[in-house]
Order: C-alpha cells, then sequence, then structure tokens
C-alpha cells in the first residue's frame, strides 16, 4: 500500500477503458470530488496508477490500468511560500518543488534556504520533526527535491541513492540552435582550488559523469533540451552542456552571458524513486517553467 493511501474506506478503484491523460480521466470518472479537488488530491500524491505513486496531469493511461483515489483531507498541503511547495508528504518523507533564489540547506547564519522553510512548517503543523537533506539542488536551479523527516530514512536514502532513484531529469534552455536530437555526453568531473569544476575526456583523478540530452524545441537562437542523469555529480549538467557547445542560458559560472528569461535556465522537472520504507515506486514530474517554453512559442 503506498505510504499515503488510507484504508479502503476512503479510496476509489478505478479501470481505465482508453487511453487517455490521468487527469482527463479523473474528471470524467471521480464523481464524489470537485474538479479543484480533484487536482488537489493529485497534486498532493493521492492518486496510484497501478501501485505507483503519479503526480503528473497528463501522466498516458492504457486500458486496464488501475487507478486509485484518496479521498483524504491530509492531501490538503498547508505551506504557503513563495519559494517552497510541498508536492507529497508522508511520515517518513517529504518532496518538494523549490524555485530558483533559495539554498538547498543553511550556507550562513542568515541564508534563505528549504530547510528552514521545512522545519517551520513542521513547528507549526505540530509534527515531531525536521528536514534532512537528501541531495541539493543549486541555488538558481528550481525543481523537485526529496527531504527526509528523521535521520534513519535520510541514511538509508542517501548510501542507496543511486540504486533508489530510478529517473530523474532536467530541462533548460540552452544557448544557440542544438545540431543534435539526441547524445550522451561523458567525461571525469574535479573541482580545482577556485571550486571551478573541470571536464576530461580522460581520468583527471575525478569522478566519471554520464549525461544524456534529448532536444525538445530549437529556435534560431536557443534551444529547449532534456538533461538525463545517469551519474549526479556536481554541476554536471552545467558542465556538459558546455562541453558540447551550448551553455545553459544564464549561467555567469560556465555559460556565455546569455540570459534570455533572468535566470539560471535549468529545471528538475522529474524525480522518480523507490520509497525506502515502503519500497513502493514514486514518480513525481512538474510543468516546464513558462520562462522557458515562451521562448519557443511561434
Amino acid at each position: 500500500m503506498p505510504a499515503n493511501q488510507l484504508p479502503s474506506a476512503n479510496v476509489e478503484t478505478l479501470v481505465a477503458e482508453r487511453e487517455q491523460p490521468l487527469l482527463e480521466f479523473l474528471l470524467e470518472n471521480v464523481k464524489t470530488l470537485s474538479r479543484s479537488k480533484i487536482k488537489l488530491t493529485l497534486r498532493g500524491g493521492g492518486i496510484t496508477v497501478g501501485g505507483k505513486t503519479v503526480t503528473r496531469f497528463d501522466y498516458p493511461l492504457k486500458p486496464g490500468m488501475k487507478v486509485v483515489v484518496s479521498r483524504s483531507k491530509n492531501n490538503q498541503l498547508t505551506l504557503r511560500n513563495r519559494y517552497v511547495r510541498i508536492v507529497y508528504e508522508d511520515r517518513w518523507l517529504v518532496v518538494v518543488e523549490k524555485q530558483p533564489g533559495i539554498l538547498s540547506m543553511a550556507a550562513g547564519h542568515s541564508s534563505l534556504n528549504v530547510k528552514a522553510v521545512l522545519d517551520d512548517y513542521f513547528r507549526k503543523t505540530r509534527q515531531p520533526c525536521t528536514a534532512h537533506v537528501v541531495h541539493r539542488l543549486d541555488r538558481d536551479t528550481s525543481g523537485l527535491m526529496v527531504y527526509a523527516k528523521d535521520m534513519q530514512t535520510e541514511q538509508v536514502m542517501e548510501h542507496n541513492w543511486h540504486q533508489m532513484v530510478y529517473d530523474r531529469r532536467y530541462v533548460a534552455v540552452v544557448s544557440g540552435r542544438m545540431e543534435r536530437d539526441s547524445g550522451t555526453v561523458s567525461s571525469y568531473l574535479k573541482d580545482n582550488k577556485a571550486f571551478i569544476t573541470y571536464s576530461s575526456p580522460t581520468d583527471n583523478g575525478g569522478k566519471l559523469a554520464i549525461t544524456h540530452y534529448f532536444t525538445l524545441d530549437r529556435s534560431n537562437d536557443y534551444s529547449l533540451v532534456e538533461f538525463k542523469l545517469e551519474t549526479g555529480r556536481k554541476n554536471q549538467i552545467r558542465v556538459h552542456a558546455a562541453d558540447i557547445g551550448h551553455p545553459v542560458c544564464g549561467d555567469t559560472k560556465y555559460g556565455d552571458g546569455e540570459d534570455p528569461a533572468g535566470r539560471l535556465c535549468l529545471h528538475a522537472f522529474l524525480l522518480c524513486f523507490y520509497h525506502p520504507v515502503t519500497r513502493q515506486p514514486m514518480e513525481f514530474e512538474t510543468p516546464f517553467p513558462p520562462s522557458f517554453t515562451d521562448l519557443f512559442r511561434k
């Protein structure tokens, strides 16, 4: 049973009869919840498809797929913060979407960070826990992150991260028109004394990094690119994008100064992992930032 699923009296089980997006199916078939409540339940992790927690509105259903809907008030997540939105929460962990401009954890006495926001939320909701960082996103990168609510869960996730995470993807606006529709970048990454990450095609004493990319859209000036991580190294996407001659826009560290959206154009939009306690597959996806997609409207 998924971590957030309630006893059978509070769930509704449906079966898809044709191919259609998940939200469309829910709106047609769930008569016990309003349109806004259905969307809230979906965002809050109250929908499972084939036993997997799904938050994507456009998740493609196929005939025969079992959809379970939790009619729980607990799905109404109460955090209100301009930088952090809770996507899913249970007794062991919380998945959030962070905005650019906020650190994953503290780096100074007064720094704005997601951990502090979550700890304040836990106090206000009288939860006897604190947020433990499992992985990080750069301050100016937006997207999905997971935090553990206790040290034991954090240790399980940190020590088994590469085995537990089975899909993790980013979308970026990069400089210039991509020549290839897809490809793979592989190199060794190592920091110098100034904390600049350098890339080398041969072993330079650093860590092997592998990134797969897929071009989603192009204009004469920019390209919208999906990046899938096979390894998770510091600044991996930003360095590899620069390696192929198309740095991430807004990247002042590895880029060429192009800044069409007024931010680092990198967003962690997909995160899929096995739950550290229930072992259920958990799949979360957020929409691409409008400031990215607006650049490619004809």
